[in-house]
C-alpha cells in the first residue's frame, strides 16, 4: 500500500504523540510551499510538521519544537518557497514568532528585543489560521485580547512596527480575530467577541494606508463576531466574505454594506480563484461557488 506525504505526516504525528505521550497535538494552522505542508499546533508543547521530515515511513523529529507552559500559536504562512512565518502568544513581554530561511526545514524565534512589545493582555486567536496577511515583502500580523495592534514588517519579518487600532478590545475575548490585505494599502480586519457575536458596534475596521491607520466601517450594522474575512480576488478590493458560527456575509463595497448569504456556520475560508472558495467547520468541509 502506498501512502501520501500527507498521509505519512499523520502517521509521523501519530507515532510522536499517541504512543509516546498518549495525546494528539491540536493542529489550529496550516501552509504550504511548492516542496511541503506544514501543520502547526497550539499549546504546550507547540511543533511545526511538514510532510518533507516523512519519507518511506521514516520518523525523524519535528521541524520546530517549543516547550513552554504559556506557548500557544495561532497561524502560519509563507513569503515563497524559502521563507516563512508562524506567530504564537507572547512566552515573554513580545508576540511569539518564529521564521525559516530554508524552506521550513528549521525554524528560529525572534528575541523579544527585535519585536514590540506586548500590552497587559495582548495575544492573537487561533480561530481561522488568518492572524497573518502577506503581500510580497510585506506583512501584518493582528493581534487581540485585552490589547488589539497591527505588527507590520516591510521586509519579511526583518524589522517591524506597531499600530494601534479602533476594533473593539479590553478583554481576552475581544479584538482582531481575522485579518487579509487585498494589496500593499488596502486591509480589512474582523472580529469582536465571541462570547457576544451577536454584537455589531466595533468589530469591522479598514485601512487604506498599509495598516497604519484603522477606520471603523459599519458600525452597529452588518456581521458580528467573525472569525475569518477575506477578499475575494479580482475585486479591486471591494468584495470581502467574513465566515464564522454565525454564518456567511459578503460585502461588495469594500465593507460599507452586507448582506446575509447563510446561517450555515463555519471557522474559516480559503479562495481557489475568484468565484470559488472552501470553507472548513467542525467536522466538514464546504465549497462555495459564488459566480457560475
Amino acid at each position: 500500500m502506498s501512502y501520501t506525504q500527507e498521509e505519512k505526516l499523520i502517521c509521523h504525528i501519530y507515532y510522536e504523540y499517541n504512543y509516546a505521550k498518549d495525546s494528539f497535538p491540536n493542529f489550529r494552522a496550516v501552509a504550504k510551499n511548492s516542496n511541503s505542508f506544514f501543520a502547526m499546533s497550539i499549546g504546550n508543547p507547540a511543533v511545526v510538521a511538514t510532510t518533507s521530515m516523512v519519507n518511506d515511513m521514516h520518523l525523524p523529529d519535528f521541524a520546530y519544537k517549543e516547550i513552554n507552559e504559556k506557548a500557544f500559536y495561532d497561524s502560519m504562512d509563507f513569503w515563497n518557497d524559502q521563507e516563512g512565518i508562524a506567530i504564537g502568544d507572547p512566552t515573554d513581554d513580545c508576540m511569539s514568532i518564529i521564521i525559516t530561511r530554508d524552506g521550513g526545514e528549521t525554524w528560529t524565534k525572534l528575541s523579544c528585543d527585535a519585536l514590540p512589545k506586548a500590552k497587559e493582555g495582548e495575544a492573537a486567536f487561533a480561530a481561522s489560521d488568518t492572524n497573518i496577511s502577506i503581500v510580497g515583502n510585506h506583512t501584518w500580523v493582528a493581534t487581540g485580547g485585552k490589547a488589539s495592534r497591527i505588527l507590520y514588517s516591510p521586509d519579511k519579518g526583518k524589522t517591524w512596527e506597531v499600530y494601534d487600532t479602533p476594533i473593539v478590545q479590553g478583554k481576552e475575548t475581544t479584538g482582531m480575530y481575522s485579518i487579509d490585505f487585498y494589496d500593499e494599502t488596502n486591509g480589512f480586519a474582523i472580529g469582536g467577541d465571541y462570547t457576544k457575536p451577536n454584537d455589531t458596534l466595533n468589530n469591522k475596521i479598514r485601512t487604506k494606508d498599509g495598516g497604519k491607520t484603522w477606520q471603523v466601517v459599519t458600525n452597529g450594522k452588518g456581521p458580528g463576531y467573525r472569525s475569518c474575512v477575506q477578499y475575494i480576488p479580482n475585486s479591486n478590493a471591494k468584495e470581502l466574505v467574513a465566515i464564522g458560527f454565525k454564518g456567511i456575509d459578503y460585502s461588495n463595497d469594500s465593507g460599507e454594506t452586507w448582506k446575509h448569504l447563510s446561517d450555515e456556520g463555519f471557522y474559516t475560508i480559503r479562495f481557489l480563484n475568484d468565484s470559488v472558495a472552501y470553507t472548513a467547520g467542525k467536522g466538514r468541509i464546504s465549497k462555495l461557488t459564488f459566480r457560475e
